[in-house]
């Protein structure tokens, strides 16, 4: 072969190199999130409306107990963004190096007595103790935020002993929600949130926890180290900021950082 058919070869080697390299780099980067279930439908919203506005930038969203989540991104979990129905969680992430910036606050959660089978909305903590509450379903303390506060508002208001043979714990809170409506419960302690959705409303009546009985529900997230450099994950992160997601996460009853 003739040195200048083999220079001009790879010169052609060389420049289809750069432009896959130059192409894969502007595609954009697909985003795993992993969010606290109390944010499954307010996210479910913010994700069709992000992906309407931008439907060149992936995403995909897991649902689940936020202590859970903080210990699988601990042990290398492929998740981008961390939706923490906790601050304390992603701040605890940061704190051991796995958040590639700061941790930003995007809501406050609140707690609700919710059932489907009778109207929920006379009901206090106190009524729990009637027996035909046999079962009352609560997200497991140990590692659900929502779970954790509805031990300290039981606790608060002289409950806790009195009802804790009746208790039956979900996975998360939108676990506990269902064993409401199967049947499994008469009647559960949740989020405001869930009960915010419209279907979910037509079931049934619910109470606001009056919230001096536990600690706050601050909800926080981060981008994820292994995320430091994705793009999809910062502009994600920046459209929770904007007006049409704040406007959902009103419409299901939290409260925003700045209000």
């Amino acid at each position: 072969m003739p040195p200048f058919v083999k220079r001009l070869l790879v010169g052609v080697a060389i420049l289809m190199t750069s432009l896959g390299l130059a192409t894969a780099q502007a595609s954009p980067q697909p985003v795993r999130i992993a969010a606290a279930s109390d944010l499954r439908f307010a996210m479910d919203e913010i994700l069709e409306n992000f992906s309407a506005d931008h439907p060149d930038h992936p995403v995909e969203v897991v649902y689940g107990s936020s202590g859970r989540f903080r210990s699988q991104i601990e042990h290398g979990a492929p998740f981008d963004l961390f939706f923490s129905a906790d601050i304390a969680y992603p701040l605890a992430l940061k704190e051991a190096g796995h958040a590639a910036g700061k941790v930003i606050p995007y809501a406050e959660g609140r707690i609700v007595i919710w059932s489907d089978g009778v109207d929920a909305s006379a009901l206090t903590l106190e009524d729990l103790a009637d027996e035909r509450f046999r079962r009352i379903a609560i997200a497991n303390p140990r590692h659900a935020p929502y779970g954790d506060r509805a031990q300290e508002a039981l606790r608060a208001s002289d409950r806790w002993e009195a009802l804790e043979r009746r208790l039956v714990f979900g996975e998360n809170i939108a676990h506990t929600m269902q064993l409401v409506q199967s049947g499994a419960a008469e009647v559960g302690i949740i989020a405001l949130a869930l009960v915010r959705h419209p279907a979910i409303l037509d079931q049934g009546g619910y109470h606001l926890i009056d919230d001096a009985l536990h600690a706050p529900l601050t909800q926080g997230f981060i981008i994820t180290r292994r995320a430091a450099d994705n793009s999809t994950a910062r502009l994600f992160a920046d459209y929770m900021g904007s007006a049409e997601a704040r406007n959902i996460m009103h419409a299901y009853g939290f409260v925003l950082p700045d209000e």
